[in-house]
């Protein structure tokens, strides 16, 4: 789930942080520019674990800041496929379910990857299943008992299987205008995106007496 990536970069240290150790201000420094950021293909930085090598700093004509060429290691999140994660259930609609780890939202259970039969519920804004029934339509689902139906509500904690992940780098890029008229911008995507499975068995909502733990734990691999 989480890994140390290499990377290269030139550091700047601001003047008014020339009293602090040059470890300390070069980490303070790459943790404002990487931290929570999303590198393509490598994953969603967490934090520097260490630095491996530094050289000494230069003052760049202009700016009057130290640069620094370092190399150093990340902590990255980037779970691979087939690992099993935990995750809370952000929002349900049509299309599936949205999990969130707390710190990363873009989890996705489509529908080809739920518990089958079944289906969405708007009224309750959730999907259910019903497990060993004959119904093979969602209108026959929704047709069904309430009391039968397995829900998996909004901020339940479930297991999950990673199927796949994306990366996306989007440019906004200018605004476009037709015949004088400024189109608004198409939405961007998520820079990284990871879709999963609750469909095989021992997956899905955890029992409550498993989930009944300190937050943070729960999201954990188990």
């Amino acid at each position: 789930m989480f890994a140390l990536s290499i990377i290269k970069d030139t550091i700047s240290i601001l003047p008014a942080n020339f009293g602090a150790p040059p470890e300390q201000a070069l980490i303070s420094e790459i943790n404002k520019k990487y931290a929570n950021k999303v590198l393509h293909n490598i994953g969603l930085c967490i934090c520097v674990f260490d630095i491996s090598e530094a050289g000494e700093g230069k003052v760049r004509y202009g700016d009057g800041c130290l640069w620094y060429k370092v190399i150093f290691r990340l902590v990255v999140f980037r779970p691979f496929a087939s690992e099993v994660i935990f995750a809370k259930v952000k929002s349900s609609d049509e299309d599936g379910i949205r999990l969130t780890l707390g710190f990363l939202d873009d989890i996705y259970v489509p529908l080809a990857y739920l518990p089958q039969p079944s289906a969405f519920d708007p009224n309750e804004r959730a999907h259910f299943w019903l497990p060993d029934s004959e119904a093979t339509t969602a209108h026959e689902l929704l047709e069904s008992a309430t009391a039968d139906r397995m829900y998996i509500d909004q901020g339940e904690i479930v297991r999950a299987r990673v199927e796949a992940d994306e990366f996306y780098d989007d440019e906004p890029g200018p605004p476009k205008a037709a015949e004088g008229v400024v189109v608004k911008r198409e939405s961007r995507r998520s820079p990284y995106t990871i879709t999963c499975s609750i469909a095989e068995q021992g997956l899905g909502p955890v029992p409550w007496w498993k989930s009944a733990q300190p937050d943070g734990d729960a999201m954990e691999e188990g």
